[in-house]
């Protein structure tokens, strides 16, 4: 009687269902739909996210937000230039994941995708000296599997960001 009772209220819960089986018996149509309740559900959270803190945020065409509150007045970053920045990362709940020892900034090529692609996005709009806060959304992050290791699943991201120098890269 225990085992039927059980077995019962273990056919009655209702689970949502995991990205990894979204695809099993739903079309693509469905898929698509569910993709775009996922970017509305993040869109809301970054707006209330900027909303509470009071920012004043500009958006791109992908989804990133920024803010440049420090204007430098050095070079542009561009395509094949390399970058140096210092940096904080953020989940949106406020909980640290990253950040640059201020000793050891972080040096990248612009446009090898080395890093994520909201990154390098909001690194081009910057110039030396320049100190910003972007938001990614998940999709400009790390996606659906996070970094497997500190960043979750779905993550949206809080960039304070430096940039500290732009150089040409050597030939």
């Amino acid at each position: 009687m225990t085992l039927s009772l059980c077995l019962l209220n273990s056919c009655d819960q209702t689970a949502e269902p995991s990205p990894s089986t979204l695809n099993q018996g739903m079309g693509d149509d469905t898929i698509i739909a569910y993709n775009h309740q996922v970017v509305q559900a993040e869109n809301q959270e970054i707006d209330d996210f900027i909303r509470r803190y009071q920012w004043s945020m500009n958006a791109t065409p992908t989804g990133l937000r920024f803010m440049i509150y420090k204007k430098g007045n050095g070079v542009q970053a561009k395509i094949g230039t390399i970058v140096t920045i210092h940096y904080t990362i953020k989940k949106i709940d406020g909980d640290v994941i990253d950040s640059t020892d201020p000793s050891h900034p972080l040096d990248f090529e612009l446009g090898k995708h080395e890093l994520n692609n909201g990154l390098e996005e909001g690194v081009l709009l910057m110039k030396t000296g320049d100190r910003a806060k972007f938001i990614l959304p998940s999709h400009l992050a790390y996606g659906l599997l996070g970094d497997l290791h500190k960043i979750p699943s779905r993550t949206i991201l809080v960039y304070d960001l430096e940039l500290v120098q732009v150089k040409q890269k050597q030939k």
